[in-house]
């Protein structure tokens, strides 16, 4: 039963110093702090419970996250929970839809972000009322429902709500049976944890051999910075994990389109699945001038983490410039826009193997990624979330990963929360750990 007025929203900079230990360096983000705009959200409900939500960032910029979720706190404050999810396509248009605060978006950037943020709560706080994880809440619901969450416009030349309704309604047949296969097995995943970009040789060769004992075979490598490196790296980490198991390169948007084709092509001895960001996230008819050039290689084409909203999406499906989808739980405008995406996918046919890692991204999309296998798409065929071992501990209720799978969540709620003590401390600038970071000469 969904209850109760929210009377308070917070929202703090939380930053983890990451740029230290070069987690996270890529060709085009050499030196990120992991962090996250965090917000809490509270009601008058006499159950006490809180929601919390996040978006992920990089270090600089989080402040500004923080001043767009504030300045969205308008339409969320005072407002009952049941009004909300009673008309959640409603309130979801209201937040991207403010007069005035669409101007420096519309649903793109830091408004999109702090949207991401605020309603993570939201997703968080109506599925611990209702006592269940949230990728229970949504696979529990029926197609009627589902879809009064998501905002179909600009998107009906691609999927119409009553194509998703069918989508929807056909994925109920055999719904039970894959729920029960992911409670035992899980979602399968790959790792990125090994081949950072900023990483010596010996640490990648160790971490691959800690990773290939803990039963990982799907691997991911960043690339772009420097081909002769890259072709050393790719021939290091082939040669370990051997010639059967799953090769990924991710470049962060590094290359002009003929840039990307000719340097892809220098690597495709290495045997890569796809090629991740290539190029602008932005240039879909780039993306899918190189989907057409790597094809004959059988290479494919990844991106989506830094995709916009649903309408680079959808034209990225239409332009065939992608051949697997990458989703991300704190981009796109929460649960409500990734749904869509989602839907979207299944209608193109296109396999979603979404974007994780950063502050909290394992512990969110989980959940949207097993319930589009239970009740959108029914496939695991070319499937895959992807998982970064960092920053788990700072979580109540952090990513479990067991054989290489995710582990279904049991506990109430998105897993959004953390750790009371984690939030104080990694708080910037004032929390303990950045004081003792800036007083340094």
């Amino acid at each position: 039963m969904v209850r109760g007025r929210i009377t308070g929203l917070a929202a703090s900079d939380v930053r983890f110093p990451t740029s230290l230990g070069h987690h996270g360096s890529d060709a085009m983000h050499p030196d990120p702090d992991y962090s996250a705009a965090y917000v809490v959200i509270e009601t008058d409900a006499r159950d006490g419970l809180k929601g919390y939500g996040l978006t992920f960032t990089l270090g600089k910029g989080t402040e500004v996250v923080v001043c767009a979720v504030n300045a969205l706190s308008i339409h969320v404050v005072n407002k009952d929970l049941e009004e909300i999810v009673s008309d959640f396509r409603g309130f979801y248009r209201q937040l991207t839809s403010d007069g005035q605060l669409r101007w420096i978006g519309p649903e793109k950037g830091a408004v999109h972000l702090a949207t991401a943020a605020i309603l993570n709560a939201v997703w968080d706080l109506w599925a611990k009322q209702e006592g269940k994880p949230l990728w229970k809440l949504l696979v529990d619901m029926d197609p009627k429902q589902l879809l009064s969450c998501i905002d179909f416009r600009y998107i009906t030349d691609a999927l119409t709500e009553e194509e998703a309704h069918e989508i929807l309604q056909n994925g109920l047949l055999g719904k039970k049976e894959r729920e029960e296969q992911m409670l035992k097995h899980g979602y399968p995943a790959y790792t990125t944890s090994c081949a950072w970009l900023g990483y010596p040789d010996q640490q990648l060769k160790q971490l691959c051999t800690e990773a290939l004992k803990d039963g990982w075979t799907r691997f991911k490598v960043k690339v772009g910075a420097d081909l002769p490196d890259d072709i050393r790296r790719c021939r290091l980490i082939r040669e370990m994990i051997g010639p059967d198991k799953t090769l990924m390169l991710d470049a962060n948007q590094r290359w002009e389109v003929k840039e990307a084709i000719e340097w892809v092509t220098k690597l495709a001895e290495f045997k890569p699945l796809w090629i991740e960001e290539p190029t602008s996230p932005d240039d879909i008819l780039g993306h899918a001038a190189i989907s057409k050039a790597l094809a004959p290689l059988g290479i494919g084409v990844a991106t989506g983490e830094q995709c916009h909203n649903r309408v680079i999406f959808k034209q990225l499906l239409q332009a065939k410039a992608l051949s697997y989808l990458q989703i991300d739980s704190c981009r796109l405008g929460s649960v409500n826009e990734n749904l869509s995406v989602l839907l979207m996918a299944k209608r193109f046919q296109i396999p979603v193997c979404p974007h994780a890692g950063g502050v909290g991204l394992c512990e969110l999309v989980q959940h949207l990624i097993i319930f589009d296998y239970i009740s959108v798409s029914g496939s695991l065929e070319n499937r895959m979330c992807e998982y970064v071992d960092h920053l788990h501990e700072h979580f109540k209720y952090p990513a479990i990963i067991k054989k290489a799978s995710y582990v279904p969540p049991q506990d109430a709620g998105y897993s959004t929360e953390m750790k009371e003590e984690s939030a104080r401390k990694y708080q910037f600038p004032q929390g303990e750990v950045w004081q003792k970071i800036l007083s340094k000469p």
